[in-house]
């Protein structure tokens, strides 16, 4: 059984992103999130860490809907 938390996984995920890798997934970041880690609630890494989340979950709906469309197209 896994002990650790997802959250804690993408923490480890944002520490072994390089500078690049970060400044990117800053530059992505919108809203409520970005307004949190500017006012100081937020720590950056775990700022990163959300978005990461964040990123795999939109990425994974995506894949969801495109794989419904094509099972759609096949019939």
């Amino acid at each position: 059984m896994n002990t650790k938390s997802k959250h804690e996984d993408y923490l480890e995920k944002a520490k072994a992103l390089s500078r690049v890798e970060a400044e990117q997934l800053f530059s992505r970041m919108r809203g409520k999130l970005a307004r949190r880690m500017g006012d100081r609630k937020l720590d950056p890494l775990d700022a990163i860490a959300r978005q990461l989340a964040f990123e795999d979950e939109q990425l994974s709906e995506w894949r969801q809907k495109v794989a419904e469309i094509r099972q759609k197209s096949k019939h």
